[in-house]
């Protein structure tokens, strides 16, 4: 039984050598015919193989559109020029990075979403609203508050660069002007001078001359120190009711039972009763103007 097996195994793996053999020997016939082709024809033909002609330049400027040699370029003019598709996805994967931290640190999303927190802390719903509710809603009044400041961005920065009229130091500078028109009103001069301290420089009292270097994290303190001032302010009454209930609690005799567990229902009522979520969230907006 392994004998007819084994011829039967040996058979095969000779018809297969015999195969490749004949393939390798095709191959290698047809390369043949088609370099002695080749050399016959060349130079025979008034059909250039070169896709895109060299072209010429009169200026050095144009050095850049022609077709001489293999480099990487990156021209953006109005749609006559173009991205590479993998330098596409490299710029779009860096702005997607970027993104949250410009999101953080120069809008008024750190205040919103603070707020938010707190509320939901002094209404010691733990997990209602859920942290995806939460940063959806701070996601939306940030859009809301800064929606002024984005259309100047456009109008100013990004449609002109798209035209050409202008470059790339303007486009940062027209892109920034906007922004530092928003964080300035709200960063209090204490900690501007307070980073300049730390840089060891002097400041002359004027806006323009603050770099952003030290107006973004002045505008970041400014901002935790008006969240967390918001958020003791909507503390007080729910701290109030506590207080009510641990006292009727104790003098009820009843000092095993969790006051919180009496008393989030009637954070709930007062919250409900005096439409919360509109006064706290049109205060908080409020702010920023």
């Amino acid at each position: 039984m392994f004998k007819t097996a084994g011829k039967k195994i040996i058979k095969f793996l000779f018809f297969i050598s015999m195969l490749l053999l004949f393939v390798m020997s095709y191959k290698s016939r047809a390369y043949a015919l088609n370099t002695e082709n080749l050399g016959h024809d060349t130079g025979e033909t008034d059909i250039s193989t070169v896709i895109d002609d060299p072209g010429t330049y009169t200026e050095p400027s144009d050095l850049d559109t022609l077709n001489t040699y293999n480099r990487l370029t990156i021209t953006y003019n109005d749609g006559n020029g173009s991205l590479n598709s993998s330098l596409r996805i490299l710029i779009t994967l860096t702005l997607i990075a970027i993104a949250p931290l410009l999101l953080m640190v120069m809008t008024a999303f750190t205040r919103i979403i603070i707020v938010l927190h707190f509320t939901r802390a002094a209404l010691n719903t733990q997990t209602a609203p859920p942290n995806q509710v939460l940063i959806a809603l701070a996601l939306i009044l940030t859009f809301f508050v800064m929606q002024p400041t984005i259309e100047e961005i456009n109008v100013n920065a990004v449609v002109p660069f798209e035209a050409g009229t202008i470059d790339q130091d303007e486009f940062l500078v027209n892109v920034m002007t906007p922004l530092r028109n928003f964080m300035e009103p709200q960063t209090q001069v204490k900690d501007v001078r307070l980073f300049y301290e730390i840089a060891g420089l002097e400041w002359d009292g004027t806006l323009e001359s603050i770099p952003n270097s030290i107006l973004i994290p002045a505008f970041m303190v400014s901002e935790l120190r008006i969240a967390f001032w918001i958020g003791f302010m909507i503390y007080i009454p729910f701290i109030v009711i506590d207080m009510v209930v641990a006292s009727v609690l104790m003098s009820m005799g009843m000092m095993m039972l969790p006051p919180t567990t009496i008393s989030m229902p009637f954070k709930i009522l007062l919250f409900i009763l005096a439409d919360g979520w509109s006064l706290i969230i049109g205060q908080l907006v409020r702010t920023f103007y």
